[in-house]
């Protein structure tokens, strides 16, 4: 039993709870593997459609945990981010929907947690803070790679290098966050919203989003000839008769994810 974070599967959802309150969900070694591990297991699950990640308690996650810090040496550094990596990777790699539902702080590599998932839905009051020049850190978890790409690279070392805390209003401005709910319905529209993915045509979600992903370190030449490739694919899939069918008949489209 993994205590440090929370699973359960519902309604063709994994929710992934962030466990350690106490500290603000910062990371543990317990909490990343067990992250990777339920994402790697949801790939090969049919019956997963989406996955949600939230945290329990005030936040959703301070991301490392500033009272270790001090007290480790270089090569235990470096196999923490090891796996702090593959959590980021397993993310980025499935082929389902990843949403993180954001309350309280999202902070150093608990922002950089949330960029890596596919959207964002976040709690009016909610916080982001890039806190890693607070601490005397550069950025890990990805940030360096994902904020720039997504606000460009002046405002990215101004986040960067202020540490200052950033309203999830300006996030959404910014286009960083999806979705503002207020605190006391975030639990409830993320809910709803998942709930509206895991009715989609998974396959098309899922090269959907590795395009989108690839678009960051491909020309145009090459992302033509990738959705050449992929649509002769996508043609003979369940959902896109289904879909084809549901349109001629006027109704709406009940997809498998097949």
């Amino acid at each position: 039993m993994n205590e440090s974070l929370l699973t359960e599967i519902q309604d063709r959802i994994l929710f992934l709870t962030l466990n350690r309150p106490e500290s603000l969900n910062s990371f543990n070694l317990e909490m990343l593997t067990g992250i990777t591990n339920s994402i790697l297991e949801a790939e090969n699950n049919p019956e997963i459609k989406v996955i949600v990640i939230s945290g329990a308690g005030r936040s959703f996650c301070a991301g490392g945990d500033v009272k270790t810090m001090g007290n480790t040496n270089a090569s235990d550094v470096y196999e923490h981010i090891g796996v702090l990596n593959k959590c980021i990777k397993a993310i980025k790699d499935t082929h389902k929907p990843v949403i993180a539902s954001i309350h309280g702080f999202a902070a150093g590599a608990g922002f950089n947690l949330a960029l890596a998932c596919d959207l964002i839905i976040a709690a009016e009051d909610s916080k982001f803070a890039l806190s890693f020049s607070q601490v005397g850190l550069i950025s890990d978890g990805g940030g360096s790679y994902f904020l720039p790409q997504l606000i460009g690279p002046h405002l990215a070392k101004q986040f960067f290098f202020s540490g200052e805390a950033v309203s999830a209003e300006r996030m959404a401005q910014l286009g960083i966050v999806n979705f503002l709910v207020p605190a006391k319905d975030l639990k409830e529209e993320t809910v709803k919203y998942a709930n509206k993915l895991a009715g989609g045509p998974g396959k098309s979600f899922g090269m959907m989003k590795k395009l989108i992903d690839q678009s960051f370190t491909s020309n145009l030449d090459e992302i033509l000839e990738k959705e050449r490739m992929i649509q002769t694919l996508m043609v003979a899939t369940e959902d896109h008769h289904e879909g084809v069918l549901a349109f001629k008949e006027k109704r709406k489209p009940v997809f498998t994810g097949k």
